[in-house]
């Protein structure tokens, strides 16, 4: 008769009964009951010593390595502080804390599992990405808008976030209440006060950066220029040319956005700076080998003017001055730059290349060739004269 059709507690205890009866010899009994004899006679011993005949937990009484109940509840606390960080930061946040005897990354990983609390898209995100930055602290700067959002008094959140590319390092995270100029530059003047400028400022062509068409020029680039800095900006619909702040952005939303709400803007530019210093000096970063930004960064050399020099162009550069209207008259014929440019001096100079071609510059950039035979711009577009990455001499 099968084991499991009386169940194997019951046929253990009836096997066992019968051989101490005599009933048949013990190897006729383990042929009928289909088992060995070394596995009647532990049964026969279990009885015999008062032991529960169903089958032992395989589980072992201790477990080498096994993680300590309480340090477990203090990781697990740890996590749900910070809910989408990662095991390997969080062993290193913990690490740099003071804290010691903490388990391997793996480990915390497994316990952020059996806990219930890794999500697929956390998952997702951690993956690591092919990321490529400069070599120095202020070699370009990348900036960009984290969408917005309402908050509670009615108004609208509008996130400005810059990245210094190669630390990684966040030097503004504010709460705007627009995406104008005007709304913009207090806040950058405030970074470039405390940080100094960088070579090349990275930014996408939406308003105030610049434009969708290749039409003119912003306020904010000609600003950008008369301090010596280079716009560039990423292809359209590839937002992974800003690929650190789109990522810096992803952490924002993950790690902060969706775990608060802000009364008004004082209340959300406290709260962003919270996060920002979290950000720079605490959050380990995968892309630093697991140090944070504020460890790779330092301000910028150079440092912001108190006020704008005039450029002195030399002597074979002829100089007009473009109207209000965006409009340089150059040889009787008027050609639209670009209302930015308005009442502000720029310079001509017949191109290498000749067959009626100028260049167009404003102080040490070139931002335009003009085919004065067609009467049209072959570019507009801003190259920084000397060192420009993208710079080729036509």
């Amino acid at each position: 008769m099968p084991w499991e059709e009386k169940g194997l507690k019951t046929m253990r205890e009836e096997f066992v009964k019968r051989v101490l009866s005599h009933e048949k010899s013990k190897n006729a009994l383990c042929k009928e009951y289909g088992i060995s004899r070394p596995t009647g006679d532990k049964w026969i011993a279990r009885y015999l010593a008062g032991e529960d005949l169903n089958d032992k937990s395989k589980i072992p009484k201790t477990i080498a390595n096994k993680t300590d109940a309480d340090v477990e509840a203090f990781i697990v606390n740890y996590r749900r502080q910070y809910p989408a960080i990662g095991a390997a930061k969080i062993h290193r946040m913990l690490r740099d804390e003071g804290i010691t005897d903490i388990p391997c990354p793996k480990t915390i990983n497994n316990i952020f599992k059996r806990n219930g609390l890794i999500t697929k898209e956390a998952s997702t995100a951690a993956m690591p990405n092919k990321h490529f930055e400069k070599s120095v602290p202020n070699e370009m700067w990348q900036a960009d808008f984290k969408g917005n959002f309402a908050i509670k008094n009615g108004f609208r959140c509008h996130p400005l976030d810059i990245i210094d590319d190669y630390s990684r390092y966040n030097l503004c995270c504010a709460p705007l209440g627009g995406e104008t100029f005007a709304e913009v530059r207090p806040y950058i003047e405030s970074v470039f006060k405390e940080y100094g400028l960088p070579f090349s400022f990275l930014c996408d062509n939406g308003n105030p950066w610049g434009t969708p068409q290749s039409t003119g020029f912003t306020k904010f680039e000609v600003w950008l220029m008369e301090l010596g800095i280079l716009t560039l900006h990423g292809r359209g619909c590839h937002p992974q040319t800003q690929g650190k702040e789109e990522r810096f952005n992803g952490s924002l939303t993950r790690e902060f956005l969706r775990y608060n709400t802000f009364e008004n803007q004082a209340d959300a530019a406290r709260k962003l700076s919270e996060y920002r210093d979290f950000y720079n000096n605490k959050r380990p970063h995968h892309a630093l080998n697991l140090e944070t930004p504020s460890t790779r960064y330092v301000k910028s050399e150079k440092v912001y003017p108190d006020k704008i020099e005039e450029w002195e162009y030399p002597s074979d550069f002829e100089t007009h001055s473009v109207k209000e209207t965006g409009y340089v008259s150059i040889k009787g014929q008027g050609y639209f730059l670009s209302e930015a440019f308005g009442g502000k001096r720029v310079a001509v100079r017949e191109s290498s290349k000749g067959g009626g071609l100028v260049n167009l510059y404003f102080r040490q950039f070139k931002i335009a060739q003009i085919d004065l035979d067609k009467r049209v711009y072959t570019f507009k577009r801003a190259y920084l004269i000397d060192g420009d990455p993208r710079f080729a001499r036509t």
